[in-house]
């Protein structure tokens, strides 16, 4: 038992920590834009426009090529959001482990 919990403790911290040191060690990371810069008003404003667009009478390429770009944009402004909290399987599953083990017993 000690054992299992030794191992399990070790591959907790080796996951947290390897994370930790490739976030700080990545060069060129950009810093968040927030809902102020320029940039994001600008991507706002032009959904802004494709949202007021009369598409009744666009062709099927046009259509396309207009829901590409949607994407493309809200795709733009989630990346420069930050997008979120993201926790790997294996520490999800380690995490719980270890809860399991320090409830029950």
């Amino acid at each position: 038992m000690k054992t299992t919990l030794r191992i399990l403790t070790a591959l907790a911290l080796l996951t947290f920590f390897t994370t930790q040191l490739n976030a700080e060690t990545k060069a060129g990371i950009e810093p968040v834009k927030t809902a102020e810069s320029p940039e994001v008003k600008a991507l706002i404003n032009r959904l802004e426009e494709l949202k007021a667009m009369d598409k009744s009478n666009l062709t099927r390429a046009q259509k396309k090529q207009y829901r590409d770009e949607v994407k493309g944009i809200k795709q733009t402004l989630h990346t420069m959001d930050g997008g979120g909290i993201y926790i790997s399987v294996g520490a999800l599953i380690i995490i719980i482990l270890l809860l399991f083990i320090f409830v029950i017993h």
